[in-house]
């Protein structure tokens, strides 16, 4: 059955949306696009809504049954809008072939990696560190894994706290951003519980790394602890530093987020560091992490780019968008509505507020795949409302 979508405003995440029809064919191709497409007979129709590229989460964790934290990549991706997954250092090199084996390769999103820096990945999270001492780490290998992977791996990944690096301070974070600069990749660093404090880390980033965490509000680790972390974050983003939100468990606090829009540090990707100890809250999904971000002030299309252009550019998937609505091609987008409905929902830090917008896909359009798409938020938020 095609689909005709008739009067739906489209964002490619870059330029000003418009409002068109299209129809896409049972291989998932894009037919035609224009204000004169219209519905054929047996043709599901959808009216109105928002169409853009598919979304692409740049912080989460899918090497399920490796890791004692990770979800399944499906539960990150088709159906709640997302095409691209990056899994965010899962894997290190020592169980990297894994990874690619048993998740990238059989996955039916678009999976991409951050390498990291230990050698063992996130196998036991915080009760068996990655990053114990030297002894965790093999530069050789991971060299050479880095240098045979990079289709799939777009950057290294460093978990820069004192929960996972106990004494060993910020050496573990230097030779992690040695070895991004050698194999020409971003490193995306953690932020978190000190030492090392958040400007010891924004003072070492250079332009197109990535500091994940970047609004939460952990004492030592947040941007407006004191005006020398808050200096040390200004600097960073005016030279390219980039923010990502990677909401997680513990990392995302809506006073942060609020504030640094007001000072113009709009985060430049939006994504969820999922895992399975917060796929059911506080995090849920990707939609409802955009949401929460279109609350505390971000506009519409600053969302969609924090989504799409923004991530891609970090893992160099630009390439899709040469082929954005273009008859012929098939189709990598996500179709979603803006509901009004009022919810409270928790940031990490167990502060509540009410949203009264919420972003909901509903339908996934990838690689000749349409899968219905939803908000994990709002789906747990009627069934609870049932009677």
């Amino acid at each position: 059955m095609s689909t005709t979508y008739v009067g739906v405003t489209t964002h490619d995440g870059e330029n000003d949306s418009f409002v068109t029809n299209l129809r896409i064919n049972d291989e998932g191709r894009l037919v035609a696009v224009g204000s004169d497409v219209h519905p054929e007979p047996g043709d599901d129709v959808t009216h109105g809504g928002h169409l853009s590229p598919g979304w692409t989460d740049l912080h989460a964790h899918v090497y399920w049954g490796a890791t004692d934290i990770s979800v399944h990549v499906q539960d990150a991706g088709l159906a709640s809008g997302v095409t691209t997954v990056v899994d965010a250092g899962s894997s290190g090199e020592a169980n990297w072939p894994g990874f690619r084996a048993y998740v990238q390769e059989p996955a039916k999103e678009r999976v991409y990696a951050f390498l990291n820096l230990g050698s063992i990945g996130l196998v036991k999270t915080n009760v068996v560190s990655e990053l114990e001492g030297i002894h965790g780490v093999d530069l050789d290998q991971m060299a050479d894994v880095l240098a045979k992977h990079t289709d799939v791996i777009r950057g290294v990944k460093i978990r820069a706290s004192h929960v996972i690096l106990r004494e060993w301070g910020l050496e573990p974070f230097k030779v992690a951003r040695k070895m991004a600069r050698r194999s020409g990749l971003p490193l995306m660093t953690h932020v978190g519980e000190p030492p090392p404090i958040v400007e010891e880390v924004l003072d070492r980033l250079d332009e197109g790394d990535v500091l994940t965490h970047c609004f939460n509000g952990k004492v030592g680790g947040t941007i407006f602890d004191d005006k020398d972390a808050y200096k040390a974050a200004r600097d960073a983003y005016d030279r390219g530093v980039l923010f990502d939100l990677g909401h997680g468990t513990a990392s995302f606090a809506f006073s942060i987020a609020r504030r640094a829009i007001e000072e113009s540090l709009t985060p430049h990707t939006i994504s969820t560091d999922l895992h399975d100890h917060n796929i059911r809250g506080p995090v849920f999904d990707l939609p409802t992490t955009m949401s929460k971000m279109l609350h505390v002030g971000m506009s519409l299309s600053n969302v969609v780019k924090a989504v799409t252009r923004a991530p891609d550019a970090v893992v160099r998937n630009l390439d899709r968008y040469d082929t954005w609505l273009k008859p012929g091609e098939k189709v990598d987008a996500v179709h979603f509505q803006i509901i009004e409905e009022a919810h409270e929902v928790a940031d990490s830090m167990g502060h509540v507020e009410t949203l009264e917008r919420w972003i909901v896909p509903t339908r996934t359009h990838f690689n000749g795949q349409t899968v219905q798409a939803s908000n994990r938020f709002i789906d747990w938020a009627h069934s609870e409302a049932q009677p």
